[in-house]
């Protein structure tokens, strides 16, 4: 069997995955910069340097998708991701559907 891969359609898919988890790290970034400024670790001038360092962050994967044209590439990406992610905690948060999925997979359950 032969698999025909297209070299532009890999480097897009690859670049699309790595800019991609940027995009995931600059959010948990976020995340803990708020959490940080709520618990009033921060002072003005580090809070006002980091809120720079974000923005500037934002634009410049903003930039390189747009300059690689992997923008597409990207939200496939997250939204595979997304879909993943959303499994798990329907699975977490409906008992009975964690049960199944662990039935269909053959696992024993102990109780």
């Amino acid at each position: 069997m032969l698999i025909d891969l297209d070299e532009k359609d890999l480097k897009h898919g690859l670049l699309g995955l790595v800019i991609a988890l940027v995009e995931i790290i600059k959010e948990a970034l976020k995340l803990q910069a708020i959490k940080r400024m709520e618990g009033s670790s921060l002072t003005e001038a580090e809070v006002d340097r980091l809120g720079e360092a974000l923005m500037d962050l934002d634009t410049a994967i903003e930039k390189m998708k747009a300059d690689l044209g992997v923008a597409e590439s990207v939200k496939a990406v997250r939204d595979g991701l997304d879909d993943v992610v959303n499994g798990v905690i329907d699975s977490i948060l409906s008992p009975n559907g964690w049960l199944e999925s662990r039935q269909s997979r053959g696992s024993e359950i102990f109780a």
